[in-house]
């Protein structure tokens, strides 16, 4: 590693100036940290003041965006939430060049006896929050912190050292050890030990082989690669080059959504940065080791995600999966072999080789080692990005990280592992999330996606909205998936239009069990995991569509019901004059009906009735 380089990082880093913070990550773009940045660089000029500016990617309070950070020489980090361009003047006039804090701004301690200020010791582990106290961020301690543009940074922070142990002292196969003793498991849904991954790929013998990262996050409600691109892209390719050094490979590609711009554009940077300074590209750190990595921008098919479909992506090909034997490890991109890990897993490689595979795997379950990064999303109060211990239970998460559900509601359910994932019940909060626990009650890790729902929430209609999800991204090339999800969601759009039978409940479990078992990937093979977690735990719920036509939480609009409540009714015919269909009868004299066979159900009716008469 570059002397000169080091140096010139640790006296940016000492310099007597104040530091200004803002993040730049794709939330805070979102709420407008652009604007926010432009003002403070104006304010600086016209105030005479002197801070550098650092951009930074998302630190996980994502409801809380656009935010700041002041940092004066000698004083702990002071962060500005809900940061609006009317309020950078007073901010740095009164912070910046006076030494006050400004209470009113800076982010309240709502949750830590009444304080008022935010004052960390050390703001990546959110220590004064007690939100989110028990988070370790060990993947996610640059993001927010450090300038992601910035390589110089990243090493003044410890990057690259652990390139630089690997490629100087260890061997190949004392690397993927390493990482085998350390218990690592693909974060990308599977959750496959990494190091037997590795092991297999690196014992076969080619003339070129392949080191891939899936960045081809395509979950609703997931953005935890996304974030980590934007936030501390380094630390993924330092991740992906100790990867393919262990395999042996001279190629390799991050396969990134474009829908994802910011990260495309900071991950072409960062190999850029990389092959400047030698972590990358040809004879590593003199090491005589070549390793070329190209960014590959993905279409937006979520069957990309799968390894194989992937792969045939990349070659130009349709995105589809195929059959297996040979595994990829054998036979993958161009028939060479090939491995393939995702974004968040080649993150925890530097970790592991810095501190050693028993401190990783002093870390987590017995089975499920180090932590996991969670999407919090849904009708959780603070929605954004957390990273916890793996074993930590889900309502921890959900409570003590998540602050609860929003507006007072009770706690329903969370999907757990994107569209094909599971929903997990109320009864079940305290179940740890590990691989194994997740499995054993019918959902998935998945990616990390956290969608909380709350009483109001149809738990029929949500599984039919991810299932639409599912069938819709299907690629077609085999008939379970293809034709049993769509099967499946006609029969959950009969049941939730009121039109639903009691046999469809024993069609669907029987539908459930053959996608599973007889589609080609995981695509298919995992579609049916919304549809019979809530068929086993909320059952309840789809007898009431069916047997009653109702919808117990008055979501699904066929199973709507109009009737007017006659001792609030005054007779005032607004509901009568305002329906579309002439469904409404009645008179000043006589009681006033609604026909149900003509409603249309256009709520109409509801809405013009000034006295609550409608129900």
């Amino acid at each position: 590693m570059s002397k000169k380089t080091t140096t010139s990082v640790q006296k940016k880093r000492t310099a007597k100036r104040a530091k200004i913070m803002i993040g730049m990550g794709t939330c805070g773009l979102g709420a407008g940290a652009k604007g926010v940045l432009r003002c403070i660089e104006e304010e600086i000029k016209k105030q005479k003041l002197t801070a550098d500016i650092i951009p930074t990617g998302c630190i996980g309070l994502c409801t809380q965006e656009v935010l700041v950070d002041v940092i004066l020489p000698g004083t702990t980090r002071v962060t500005y939430k809900n940061v609006e361009p009317d309020m950078v003047a007073q901010i740095l006039e009164e912070h910046v060049k006076d030494g006050k804090v400004v209470k009113k701004y800076a982010l309240s301690q709502m949750y830590h006896d009444g304080k008022d200020v935010a004052l960390y010791e050390d703001l990546p582990f959110f220590e004064e929050l007690e939100v989110n106290k028990n988070q370790l961020k060990y993947v996610t301690r640059n993001c927010g912190i450090i300038d992601p543009d910035s390589i110089e940074e990243y090493i003044a922070n410890g990057g690259y050292q652990a390139l630089e142990k690997v490629i100087k002292n260890m061997k190949p196969e004392e690397v993927i050890n390493e990482v085998s003793k350390a218990g690592l498991r693909g974060r990308g849904g599977g959750g496959f030990s990494a190091g037997w991954k590795w092991g297999s790929c690196a014992k076969y013998d080619s003339d070129e082989k392949y080191i891939l990262c899936n960045a081809d996050e395509g979950d609703p409600g997931a953005f935890m690669d996304r974030s980590l691109l934007e936030g501390d892209p380094h630390a993924v390719l330092e991740g992906m080059i100790i990867a393919g050094y262990a395999i042996g490979a001279n190629s390799g590609y991050l396969y990134v959504r474009a829908e994802y711009p910011l990260a495309v554009k900071r991950l072409k940077h960062t190999i850029e940065q990389a092959e400047k300074n030698n972590f990358l590209g040809k004879n590593i750190l003199h090491s005589g080791y070549n390793l070329d990595i190209a960014v590959k921008e993905g279409a937006g098919a979520f069957v990309c995600g799968e390894s194989t479909a992937l792969q045939f992506s990349i070659e130009g090909k349709r995105g589809m999966p195929r059959t297996r034997p040979p595994q990829s490890v054998e036979a993958g991109l161009w028939d060479k072999p090939t491995c393939l890990n995702n974004v968040e897993t080649f993150a925890n490689v530097p970790l592991i080789i810095n501190r050693g595979a028993d401190w990783y795997s002093s870390i987590g379950t017995e089975n499920s080692k180090g932590t996991k990064i969670f999407s919090l999303t849904g009708k959780i109060k603070q929605a954004g990005l957390v990273e916890v211990p793996m074993g930590t239970s889900i309502r921890d998460i959900v409570f003590s990280m998540g602050g609860g559900i929003q507006k007072r509601k009770r706690f329903k359910a969370v999907q757990i592992g994107g569209p094909s994932g599971g929903c997990i019940p109320e009864s079940l909060l305290d179940s740890p999330v590990d691989f194994e626990s997740l499995k054993e009650a019918g959902a998935m890790m998945g990616s990390g996606s956290f969608v909380v729902v709350d009483e109001t929430t149809c738990m029929v209609d949500m599984a039919r909205f991810f299932l639409d999800f599912c069938a819709k991204e299907s690629c077609g090339k085999c008939p379970p998936c293809r034709i049993g999800t769509t099967l499946m969601l006609d029969i959950l759009n009969r049941i939730t239009s009121g039109e639903g039978e009691e046999r469809d409940m024993e069609v669907l479990e029987q539908m459930c069990d053959e996608v599973k078992t007889m589609s080609l990937c995981g695509l298919g093979q995992s579609a049916p995991n919304p549809v019979k977690s809530t068929i086993r735990y909320f059952r309840d719920e789809y007898m009431a569509h069916i047997r009653d036509k109702e919808c117990p939480t008055a979501t699904c609009v066929a199973l709507h019901r109009y009737e007017i409540v006659s001792d609030k009714c005054t007779k005032c015919l607004l509901c009568v004059k305002n329906c579309p269909v002439k469904a409404i009868s009645g008179s000043r004299e006589e009681d006033v009906f609604i026909h149900k066979d003509k409603c249309i159900q256009c709520n109409l009716c509801y809405e013009k009735c000034n006295f609550m008469a409608i129900k």
